[in-house]
Protein backbone atom coordinates (compact mmCIF):
# COMPACT_ATOMS: atom_id res chain seq x y z
CA UNK A 1 0.00 0.00 0.00
CA UNK A 2 1.30 3.46 -0.89
CA UNK A 3 2.03 5.95 1.87
CA UNK A 4 -0.66 8.28 0.50
CA UNK A 5 -3.36 5.61 0.56
CA UNK A 6 -2.28 4.45 4.02
CA UNK A 7 -2.43 8.05 5.27
CA UNK A 8 -5.90 8.76 3.91
CA UNK A 9 -7.22 5.37 5.06
CA UNK A 10 -5.98 6.00 8.60
CA UNK A 11 -7.44 9.51 8.72
CA UNK A 12 -10.77 8.27 7.41
CA UNK A 13 -10.98 5.92 10.40
CA UNK A 14 -10.25 8.92 12.65
CA UNK A 15 -12.88 10.97 10.75
CA UNK A 16 -10.55 13.87 10.12
CA UNK A 17 -9.08 15.66 7.15
CA UNK A 18 -5.42 15.50 6.24
CA UNK A 19 -3.26 18.57 6.72
CA UNK A 20 -0.98 19.09 3.73
CA UNK A 21 1.86 21.59 3.97
CA UNK A 22 3.92 23.05 1.13
CA UNK A 23 7.50 24.31 1.28
CA UNK A 24 9.98 25.09 -1.46
CA UNK A 25 12.97 22.73 -1.46
CA UNK A 26 16.12 24.67 -0.60
CA UNK A 27 14.41 27.84 0.66
CA UNK A 28 16.09 29.89 2.09
CA UNK A 29 18.99 27.42 1.99
CA UNK A 30 19.40 23.68 2.13
CA UNK A 31 20.08 23.40 5.87
CA UNK A 32 17.06 25.44 7.01
CA UNK A 33 14.82 23.90 4.38
CA UNK A 34 15.82 20.38 5.47
CA UNK A 35 15.23 21.27 9.12
CA UNK A 36 11.76 22.60 8.28
CA UNK A 37 11.01 19.50 6.20
CA UNK A 38 11.99 17.22 9.07
CA UNK A 39 10.03 19.29 11.59
CA UNK A 40 6.73 19.46 9.72
CA UNK A 41 5.32 16.06 10.76
CA UNK A 42 5.91 16.85 14.42
CA UNK A 43 4.13 20.17 13.90
CA UNK A 44 1.03 18.39 12.59
CA UNK A 45 1.58 17.89 8.86
CA UNK A 46 0.11 14.64 7.56
CA UNK A 47 1.41 15.04 3.99
CA UNK A 48 4.20 17.29 2.71
CA UNK A 49 4.32 18.93 -0.70
CA UNK A 50 7.89 19.78 -1.61
CA UNK A 51 8.29 22.36 -4.35
CA UNK A 52 10.91 21.59 -6.98
CA UNK A 53 13.15 24.54 -7.86
CA UNK A 54 12.29 26.15 -11.20
CA UNK A 55 13.03 29.55 -12.70
CA UNK A 56 9.53 30.26 -14.04
CA UNK A 57 6.77 28.97 -11.72
CA UNK A 58 3.92 30.41 -13.78
CA UNK A 59 1.05 29.13 -11.60
CA UNK A 60 2.53 30.55 -8.41
CA UNK A 61 2.05 33.94 -6.83
CA UNK A 62 4.75 36.26 -5.48
CA UNK A 63 5.43 34.34 -2.25
CA UNK A 64 6.26 31.01 -3.87
CA UNK A 65 7.90 32.66 -6.88
CA UNK A 66 10.30 34.48 -4.54
CA UNK A 67 10.90 31.25 -2.62
CA UNK A 68 11.86 29.51 -5.86
CA UNK A 69 14.31 32.29 -6.72
CA UNK A 70 15.83 32.17 -3.21
CA UNK A 71 16.29 28.42 -3.42
CA UNK A 72 17.93 28.58 -6.83
CA UNK A 73 20.24 31.38 -5.66
CA UNK A 74 21.25 29.13 -2.75
CA UNK A 75 22.16 26.30 -5.11
CA UNK A 76 18.96 24.22 -5.12
CA UNK A 77 18.50 21.65 -7.86
CA UNK A 78 16.43 18.59 -8.69
CA UNK A 79 19.17 16.28 -7.44
CA UNK A 80 19.45 18.25 -4.21
CA UNK A 81 15.69 17.91 -3.76
CA UNK A 82 16.03 14.14 -4.02
CA UNK A 83 18.85 14.26 -1.48
CA UNK A 84 16.60 16.16 0.94
CA UNK A 85 13.88 13.54 0.57
CA UNK A 86 16.40 10.75 1.12
CA UNK A 87 17.66 12.46 4.27
CA UNK A 88 14.07 12.87 5.50
CA UNK A 89 13.36 9.19 4.88
CA UNK A 90 16.26 8.19 7.12
CA UNK A 91 14.11 9.27 10.08
CA UNK A 92 10.55 9.13 8.73
CA UNK A 93 9.29 6.27 6.58
CA UNK A 94 5.59 7.09 7.09
CA UNK A 95 4.80 10.69 6.09
CA UNK A 96 3.99 10.95 2.37
CA UNK A 97 6.02 13.39 0.30
CA UNK A 98 4.60 14.82 -2.91
CA UNK A 99 6.80 16.76 -5.31
CA UNK A 100 5.11 19.81 -6.80
CA UNK A 101 6.38 21.74 -9.76
CA UNK A 102 6.66 22.05 -13.54
CA UNK A 103 7.47 19.65 -16.33
CA UNK A 104 10.43 21.49 -17.85
CA UNK A 105 13.01 20.29 -15.26
CA UNK A 106 11.60 16.75 -15.42
CA UNK A 107 11.80 16.69 -19.23
CA UNK A 108 15.37 17.96 -19.02
CA UNK A 109 16.22 15.28 -16.41
CA UNK A 110 14.45 12.56 -18.41
CA UNK A 111 11.08 11.27 -17.26
CA UNK A 112 12.14 7.64 -16.83
CA UNK A 113 15.26 8.51 -14.86
CA UNK A 114 13.44 11.17 -12.86
CA UNK A 115 10.73 8.75 -11.72
CA UNK A 116 13.26 6.07 -10.80
CA UNK A 117 15.42 8.51 -8.83
CA UNK A 118 12.36 10.01 -7.14
CA UNK A 119 11.12 6.58 -6.06
CA UNK A 120 14.58 5.58 -4.84
CA UNK A 121 14.69 8.75 -2.72
CA UNK A 122 11.29 8.03 -1.15
CA UNK A 123 8.89 10.25 -3.11
CA UNK A 124 5.24 9.16 -3.08
CA UNK A 125 3.50 11.46 -5.54
CA UNK A 126 3.85 14.31 -8.01
CA UNK A 127 1.75 17.34 -8.89
CA UNK A 128 2.94 18.82 -12.17
CA UNK A 129 0.81 21.88 -12.65
CA UNK A 130 1.54 22.58 -16.34
CA UNK A 131 1.04 19.02 -17.59
CA UNK A 132 -2.58 18.41 -18.68
CA UNK A 133 -4.11 14.90 -18.52
CA UNK A 134 -4.06 14.54 -22.30
CA UNK A 135 -0.27 15.03 -22.34
CA UNK A 136 0.94 13.37 -19.13
CA UNK A 137 1.54 9.78 -20.31
CA UNK A 138 5.25 10.58 -20.71
CA UNK A 139 5.39 11.07 -16.94
CA UNK A 140 2.41 9.09 -15.65
CA UNK A 141 3.48 5.75 -17.10
CA UNK A 142 7.03 5.70 -15.68
CA UNK A 143 5.67 7.12 -12.43
CA UNK A 144 3.19 4.25 -12.12
CA UNK A 145 5.97 1.79 -12.97
CA UNK A 146 7.90 3.16 -9.98
CA UNK A 147 4.93 3.28 -7.59
CA UNK A 148 4.52 7.07 -7.67
CA UNK A 149 1.07 8.67 -7.77
CA UNK A 150 0.41 11.39 -10.34
CA UNK A 151 -2.05 13.80 -8.74
CA UNK A 152 -4.29 15.79 -11.04
CA UNK A 153 -5.63 19.31 -10.56
CA UNK A 154 -9.26 20.39 -10.76
CA UNK A 155 -10.36 24.03 -10.75
CA UNK A 156 -13.58 26.04 -10.40
CA UNK A 157 -13.97 25.80 -14.19
CA UNK A 158 -13.69 21.98 -14.23
CA UNK A 159 -17.28 21.04 -15.04
CA UNK A 160 -18.96 17.64 -15.30
CA UNK A 161 -17.79 17.36 -18.90
CA UNK A 162 -14.13 17.96 -18.02
CA UNK A 163 -13.88 16.09 -14.71
CA UNK A 164 -13.97 12.54 -16.16
CA UNK A 165 -10.85 13.36 -18.18
CA UNK A 166 -9.12 14.80 -15.11
CA UNK A 167 -9.78 11.83 -12.85
CA UNK A 168 -9.18 9.12 -15.48
CA UNK A 169 -5.67 7.88 -14.70
CA UNK A 170 -5.28 10.06 -11.61
CA UNK A 171 -4.08 8.49 -8.37
CA UNK A 172 -3.25 9.48 -4.80
CA UNK A 173 -5.79 12.29 -4.53
CA UNK A 174 -7.34 15.07 -6.57
CA UNK A 175 -6.07 18.57 -5.80
CA UNK A 176 -8.87 21.12 -6.07
CA UNK A 177 -7.56 24.61 -6.78
CA UNK A 178 -10.22 26.56 -4.92
CA UNK A 179 -9.82 29.86 -6.76
CA UNK A 180 -8.91 30.91 -10.27
CA UNK A 181 -5.50 32.52 -10.45
CA UNK A 182 -2.10 31.97 -8.87
CA UNK A 183 -1.13 30.67 -5.44
CA UNK A 184 -1.51 32.99 -2.48
CA UNK A 185 -4.48 34.84 -3.92
CA UNK A 186 -8.00 35.34 -2.65
CA UNK A 187 -9.91 32.66 -0.72
CA UNK A 188 -13.00 30.76 -1.85
CA UNK A 189 -16.13 30.61 0.28
CA UNK A 190 -16.83 27.49 2.32
CA UNK A 191 -20.07 26.87 0.43
CA UNK A 192 -18.32 27.08 -2.94
CA UNK A 193 -15.70 24.60 -1.75
CA UNK A 194 -18.36 22.22 -0.46
CA UNK A 195 -20.20 22.29 -3.78
CA UNK A 196 -16.99 21.75 -5.75
CA UNK A 197 -15.86 18.81 -3.61
CA UNK A 198 -19.27 17.17 -4.00
CA UNK A 199 -19.09 17.65 -7.77
CA UNK A 200 -15.63 16.05 -7.97
CA UNK A 201 -16.69 13.15 -5.79
CA UNK A 202 -19.46 12.29 -8.24
CA UNK A 203 -16.67 11.32 -10.64
CA UNK A 204 -14.06 9.63 -8.44
CA UNK A 205 -13.49 7.76 -5.19
CA UNK A 206 -10.13 9.47 -4.72
CA UNK A 207 -9.73 11.83 -1.75
CA UNK A 208 -10.13 15.52 -2.59
CA UNK A 209 -7.61 18.03 -1.23
CA UNK A 210 -8.36 21.75 -1.32
CA UNK A 211 -5.73 24.47 -1.55
CA UNK A 212 -5.01 28.07 -2.68
CA UNK A 213 -5.84 31.02 -0.43
CA UNK A 214 -5.90 29.26 2.96
CA UNK A 215 -4.00 31.38 5.47
CA UNK A 216 -5.59 30.98 8.90
CA UNK A 217 -6.63 28.23 11.29
CA UNK A 218 -10.25 29.33 10.88
CA UNK A 219 -10.09 28.96 7.10
CA UNK A 220 -8.37 25.60 7.49
CA UNK A 221 -11.14 24.39 9.81
CA UNK A 222 -13.84 25.48 7.35
CA UNK A 223 -12.18 23.59 4.50
CA UNK A 224 -11.51 20.53 6.67
CA UNK A 225 -15.24 20.26 7.33
CA UNK A 226 -15.87 19.86 3.60
CA UNK A 227 -12.81 18.18 2.08
CA UNK A 228 -10.54 15.19 2.65
CA UNK A 229 -7.44 17.37 2.94
CA UNK A 230 -6.45 20.99 3.48
CA UNK A 231 -3.38 22.39 1.68
CA UNK A 232 -1.48 25.44 2.92
CA UNK A 233 1.55 26.75 1.07
CA UNK A 234 1.97 30.48 0.49
CA UNK A 235 1.13 31.39 4.09
CA UNK A 236 3.91 29.11 5.34
CA UNK A 237 6.43 30.17 2.71
CA UNK A 238 5.74 33.85 3.46
CA UNK A 239 7.03 33.39 7.00
CA UNK A 240 10.45 32.54 5.62
CA UNK A 241 10.49 35.74 3.57
CA UNK A 242 9.38 37.77 6.60
CA UNK A 243 12.11 36.24 8.70
CA UNK A 244 14.75 37.09 6.12
CA UNK A 245 13.49 40.66 5.87
CA UNK A 246 13.86 40.98 9.66
CA UNK A 247 17.31 39.37 9.48
CA UNK A 248 16.10 36.66 11.84
CA UNK A 249 18.36 33.75 12.65
CA UNK A 250 17.91 30.39 10.97
CA UNK A 251 16.72 28.98 14.29
CA UNK A 252 14.11 31.72 14.63
CA UNK A 253 12.80 31.16 11.09
CA UNK A 254 12.51 27.43 11.78
CA UNK A 255 10.70 28.04 15.07
CA UNK A 256 8.21 30.50 13.54
CA UNK A 257 7.37 28.21 10.61
CA UNK A 258 6.77 25.21 12.84
CA UNK A 259 4.71 27.19 15.38
CA UNK A 260 2.50 28.53 12.61
CA UNK A 261 2.16 25.03 11.20
CA UNK A 262 0.99 23.80 14.61
CA UNK A 263 -1.66 26.53 14.69
CA UNK A 264 -2.94 25.53 11.26
CA UNK A 265 -2.91 21.84 12.21
CA UNK A 266 -5.14 22.58 15.20
CA UNK A 267 -7.51 24.38 12.85
CA UNK A 268 -7.69 21.34 10.57
CA UNK A 269 -8.37 19.08 13.57
CA UNK A 270 -11.20 21.31 14.73
CA UNK A 271 -12.93 21.12 11.36
CA UNK A 272 -14.48 17.68 11.91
Amino acid sequence: MSRLKACFDALKVENRAAFVTYIQAGDPNRDVSTAILKGLPGAGADIIELGMPFTDPAADGPAIDKAAQRSLAAGASTKQTFEMVREFRADDDVTPIVLMGYFNPIHHYGSETFCKDAADAGVDGMIIVDLPPEEDAELRLPAAKNGIDVIRLATPTSDDHRLPTIVNGASGFVYYVAVAGVTGGKSATADDIGDAVARIKRHTDLPVAVGFGIRTAEQAAAVAARADAVVVGSAIVSLIEQGLEKQASDANILENVLKFTQTLAKGVLSGR
